[in-house]
């Protein structure tokens, strides 16, 4: 018969803490929960954390997810889970989140940026908040209608309904990349524009658009491809294969399209960037993976993501989400280059 171990002391209470820093439960129960800033001074408010690490105090997070009535989960809604670009996003979501004690649930759209189905019999029941990534804010209905915040990345700014929104300044990366190109010499473009009908391409189309416009003589074809590599090689090759003078550029909406566009090329015996420039965006790892190295937009996808976790943790404690675009930055690389038919001086 063994003999059961003396039982360890007993775990230290909130009590405790507030008896330890000389102040009430309640003003423990304000610094520990962070909502104590213009309740309480910065000096209590370390005491009572020094008092809570000394004790080896943890605050009881089930009784207090009842009490609040919280699960202390979010959703992250991604379009796909095969695009790096999510994946990074969720990392971004999840640090910030394990930081707060939260948990982050992944759910791709099965539909892509089509209606979200709800993954749970009841949603409210099961999470704190949602947030969406690259969809459309109509596309939520399903899981938005469920009374839960909902916070919108990278999605049109003028749709109604998220509690808070985090955009990339997806213009401004555009317009980068077609100073770029134009400054080079290049005045015939093809757009390799994605399939997908969201925000964020149409707001790609638009900057370019508006960026060929303003040079006399230059001009662009537009072919839409679905995201994959394979189609993006296709809708390149028929264009590079068209009648009329050869494009010297083309502009993909993804890293994913250019990689396509790339291989178009060699099949057709075109050498990038000696006589076919090739950009891409994101900055996915697939861009240093070809040969040559893309010229593309790094997306700050990992901020995205912090971001928005922060913003859906503000929704929930009633404060003010944090505003402003996130800027974004042409990697210049081995694949733009000068036409080869510019004049020379």
């Amino acid at each position: 018969m063994t003999t059961p171990a003396p039982p360890g002391p007993p775990r230290p209470t909130s009590r405790d803490v507030a008896r330890a820093a000389g102040v009430s439960q309640a003003t423990v129960s304000l610094v520990l929960g962070d909502k104590w800033r213009g309740r309480v001074s910065e000096a209590t408010a370390g005491r009572v954390r020094e008092a809570a690490r000394g004790l080896g105090y943890r605050p009881n997070l089930a009784a207090r997810n009842l009490r609040l009535g919280r699960t202390r989960t979010a959703l992250l809604v991604v379009p796909a889970l095969t695009n790096e670009f999510f994946a990074r996003v969720y990392t971004g979501a999840a640090a910030v989140a394990a930081a707060h004690e939260f948990g982050v649930v992944l759910y791709p759209s099965p539909d892509g940026i089509g209606p979200a189905r709800d993954p749970f019999a009841s949603a409210r029941a099961a999470l704190d908040g949602v947030i969406a990534s690259s969809m459309a804010a109509d596309a939520l209905g399903a899981l938005h209608g469920a009374g839960l915040p909902l916070v919108m990345l990278d999605s049109d700014p003028a749709a109604p309904g998220p509690a808070a929104r985090v955009n990339l300044d997806i213009a401004d990366g555009m317009r980068q990349v077609m100073d770029h190109l134009l400054g080079l010499g290049h005045r015939r473009f093809v757009h390799l524009a994605s399939a997908v009908g969201s925000w964020t391409f149409a707001v790609r189309a638009r900057a370019l658009h508006e960026a060929v416009r303003a040079v006399p003589g230059a001009e662009v074809v537009t072919v839409p491809a679905a995201l994959d590599v394979r189609a993006g090689r296709r809708a390149a090759e028929e264009a590079l294969a068209g009648p009329g003078p050869r494009p010297t550029a083309l502009v993909c909406d993804d890293d994913i399209l250019a990689a396509g566009a790339c291989k178009a090329a060699r099949r057709l015996g075109l050498r990038v960037p000696d006589d076919l420039s090739v950009t891409g965006f994101d900055d996915l790892a697939l861009a240093t993976a070809v040969e040559p190295e893309l010229t593309t937009v790094r997306l700050p996808a990992e901020e995205v993501g912090e971001r928005g976790m922060r913003a859906l943790l503000a929704v929930l404690d009633g404060r003010p989400a944090e505003t402003g675009g996130l800027p974004v930055r042409l990697v210049v690389r081995g694949s733009s280059a000068p036409p080869s038919d510019r004049p020379t001086a």
